[in-house]
């Protein structure tokens, strides 16, 4: 298990920490596949009955990586999936492995900022709580790019489609009790009692048999589900498209550059 991300039991249920402060948890090879790591660990031990995925200080994932180390590819794991034959990709295993491999309730402790990819992971948690001044961004338009990781999925099954047209496309913040109001989180919690209502939500859960939290999570994705590996497949497609137009090109040019970008609706 990666250093980055940290594992901790208590009773019946397992925390998984994200531990990147100084960079704001951001993605890395190694926190993202540590993460899946310890997602797939936890599925597979069954003591564990409840999950809960958090971050350490003032963030939950401030999205990917811009600027990574050297040798990330080795964190890329060979069990499973082959390196070269997993097309989807890390963003994507995001929603795969909490949602489709894990049957076991995943709670998403929102601690702090959630951007991009690190939205992605947040959403794709089955139950969200939030801290009051953590901070939900898509990210996504502002370096030319659309949705991935499941994000299409989960945000307009939480707040419907004209909502989640909306976060994308305004690409605004949301905190605290807005996030509520919309269904993007269930609870906000003060800051200074986060932690403690985090754990204590995380017990609750678990005074119900093990085999019927599963259950009910197996039928609930039942009766939302669609064609999955399609439609994460179908995110990589665009996002690849948004990312390598022109547009997509001058909107990074201009995030580095922090000047607004002049966009001509061009591809190529």
């Amino acid at each position: 298990m990666s250093d980055l991300v940290q594992v901790r039991d208590r009773g019946h249920v397992r925390v998984i920490r994200m531990n990147r402060p100084g960079k704001k948890n951001a993605a890395s090879l190694e926190l993202a596949w540590g993460v899946i790591e310890a997602i797939r660990e936890a599925t597979k031990e069954d003591d564990v009955w409840v999950i809960g995925l958090t971050g350490t200080e003032d963030a939950f994932c401030a999205g990917l990586d811009l600027t990574p180390d050297e040798g990330q590819e080795e964190f890329i794991p060979l069990s499973g999936q082959d390196r070269y034959l997993d097309d989807l990709g890390w963003v994507s295993r995001f929603y795969f492995t909490l949602r489709e491999e894990c049957d076991k309730p995943i709670v998403g402790g929102i601690n702090g900022v959630a951007v991009g990819a690190g939205l992605s992971l947040a959403m794709a948690t089955d139950i969200r709580i939030m801290a009051s001044s953590a901070r939900l961004l898509a990210g996504y338009p502002r370096i030319g790019g659309s949705p991935d990781g499941g994000l299409s999925i989960t945000l307009s099954q939480a707040i419907g489609y004209e909502q989640a047209m909306k976060f994308l496309l305004e690409n605004r913040t949301v905190t605290g009790e807005e996030a509520k109001s919309l269904g993007m989180v269930s609870q906000v919690v003060p800051d200074e009692q986060f932690d403690e209502e985090f754990d204590k939500y995380l017990d609750l859960l678990t005074n119900l048999s093990p085999i019927t939290a599963r259950t009910t999570k197996r039928v609930l994705r039942t009766a939302n589900r669609i064609e999955v590996e399609k439609q994460l497949h179908y995110e990589l497609w665009n996002i690849g498209k948004s990312l390598g137009s022109l547009d997509g090109q001058e909107a990074r040019r201009a995030f580095i550059e922090k000047r607004p970008p002049i966009f001509t609706g061009r591809t190529e």
